[in-house]
């Protein structure tokens, strides 16, 4: 077997506005895995300042390169050793579980069925975000996800007003995300104030690593929270089991590039459903080729009949992206065909 890496650059149709800054380009690593009959491909996609695994770009492709070196040898994904490097980790499970075959055969992946997602809000100013609310709720989408925190508060509150002054919750459900934007003593009174709009969950009140700050506000909020990038760098089963018994979320959401690979995110789901604590799955701006391996193994995890809408609609934010047979209908994701991919030499 031989696994050959590339290096690509994604460039935003427009500027992508978090918490933690904007993004206008994406760098990733593709993988292709060959043997004498077949090829699988993978994407590695590491988050700057955020993925724990973040290295510089030379150092990066370094420790992968050594880690595709050392499956090429054995023919063994060393799961452990990749724990530290969750993008490496599901890069090289992709290409080596699509070597010889489908990644999984669900109803997705055959294409019988599609997965509900939410339509994404990015951050703007506030007559961008009430423009794309418009063009989300025209699409078709029943389930809209508004990522907070980096404009006045009254006017995401004002956003979300205009929703439900048209529509119910149970005609839109609505979602936010603050991505740590609140500090912790002023989270709590936000929270109040975004309850009074029905929301179904706001994801990372405040910043990761406050353990104790994140508990209480799970106690005490009114709202669903949802743990995020709080689960970035907690790789290890006991500390998994730690975060969830310490803060108690209503829910985790998995994205794998970040999570620990599909090993990984398997893990953080099995134990939160010991503890009655939902889940749901997210991309994470990979290319299509990641988004791709991330909604088969989402059907996959939680069956044909999924009703929770998953994070699976970045396929479409850019410009250069890669052709891997995915389409949005009204508010799924569909699988169309299965398309190969080059990897320059």
């Amino acid at each position: 077997m031989k696994i050959d890496i590339e290096e690509r650059l994604l460039h935003f149709k427009q500027p992508a506005g978090t918490s933690r800054g904007v993004y206008t380009e994406r760098r990733i690593w593709l993988l292709r895995a060959s043997d004498c009959s077949a090829v699988g491909t993978g994407e590695c996609a590491p988050l700057p300042d955020l993925s724990c695994d973040a290295l510089l770009p030379e150092q990066y492709v370094k420790v992968l390169r050594g880690y595709c070196d050392e499956v090429e040898r054995t023919g063994q994904l060393p799961f452990d050793a990749l724990r530290d490097y969750p993008s490496m980790l599901f890069g090289l499970e992709t290409a080596l579980y699509t070597l010889h075959s489908t990644l999984f055969d669900t109803p997705f992946t055959r294409g019988e069925v599609g997965i509900p997602i939410n339509g994404l809000v990015w951050m703007g100013t506030y007559e961008e975000m009430s423009r794309r609310i418009e063009q989300k709720l025209a699409q078709g989408f029943h389930c809209v996800k508004l990522k907070i925190g980096a404009i006045n508060f009254d006017d995401e509150l004002a956003l979300l007003k205009q929703i439900r002054q048209r529509f119910g919750p149970s005609d839109v459900e609505l979602r936010v995300d603050a991505n740590g934007a609140f500090a912790p003593d002023e989270a709590l009174g936000k929270l109040e104030q975004l309850s009074h709009y029905a929301l179904h969950s706001i994801e990372q009140p405040i910043r990761a690593g406050q353990w104790e700050q994140m508990a209480e506000l799970c106690r005490q909020s009114p709202l669903p929270i949802a743990l995020d990038e709080e689960l970035i760098g907690i790789n290890a089963p006991d500390r998994k089991r730690e975060l969830l018994d310490t803060i108690c979320p209503a829910y985790i959401i998995l994205k794998p590039s970040l999570h620990g690979g599909m090993a990984g995110c398997r893990e953080w789901i099995a134990e939160a459903h010991d503890r009655a604590i939902g889940s749901w799955i997210t991309s994470a701006l990979e290319s299509n080729v990641g988004l791709n391996a991330i909604a088969q193994f989402c059907s996959d995890v939680y069956g044909e009949q999924i009703t929770m809408p998953q994070g699976l609609g970045t396929g479409q934010l850019f410009t250069d992206n890669i052709d891997m047979g995915l389409e949005i209908r009204g508010d799924k994701l569909w699988r169309v065909k299965n398309c190969a991919l080059s990897i320059k030499h």
